[in-house]
């Protein structure tokens, strides 16, 4: 998001909208929001922890056809009216994927840190990203790529062993042709 969220919708599919209010997921899930480890004997009053800092929130349920039974979108907003859009499976064992980011598939899971970056599907970009990070010393985990139609929008997902610094992160949204930047810096 690239700011602390102000607003934020979650939609619940699954088990987590039949389920999840009783197993205390909307607690923990505005827990994780305000930035709050799993371990964090605050997640009961996290409801209250966000009206304090402003945040407003909502919960829905949604129908999402394939998705994992346990499964969420949150639309967060910042101050300065930037929105994100992060939809992530919990698949068991304390493991979570986050399936799309603004409606583009990602499947990561954001235990390294990970640097997502959109682009035009044309030649010449992972270069570019890749040389960055080498120049930087920064070793590549694991990488994958994905596109919409031929020549249209592309994303790679590249998680790190190093954490990504900031100015690498503005310098690659200056690149003409890299659409937008998300940075997660991982567990």
């Amino acid at each position: 998001l690239g700011g602390e969220p102000v607003a934020a919708k979650i939609l619940l599919h699954g088990s987590f909208a039949d389920t999840g209010k009783g197993h205390g997921t909307d607690r923990a899930m505005i827990a994780g929001i305000l930035g709050m480890k799993e371990d964090d004997e605050r997640i009961p009053m996290s409801f209250e922890l966000a009206k304090e800092r402003g945040l407003l929130f909502e919960f829905e349920n949604i129908q999402l056809p394939g998705a994992h039974p346990n499964t969420a979108i949150m639309q967060l907003t910042d101050s300065k009216g930037r929105t994100i859009e992060v939809q992530g499976s919990s698949v068991g064992g304390s493991r979570i994927v986050i399936n799309k980011i603004d409606g583009a598939e990602v499947e990561c899971t954001a235990e390294y840190p990970t640097l997502i970056v959109y682009n035009k599907d044309l030649p010449g970009y992972v270069a570019e990203v890749t040389t960055a990070l080498a120049a930087r010393r920064i070793n590549i985990a694991t990488m994958r790529l994905f596109r919409g139609e031929r020549g249209t929008q592309a994303v790679m997902i590249i998680e790190s062993d190093q954490a990504i610094p900031q100015e690498l992160i503005e310098r690659l949204q200056k690149i003409d042709g890299i659409l937008k930047v998300t940075y997660i810096p991982g567990l």
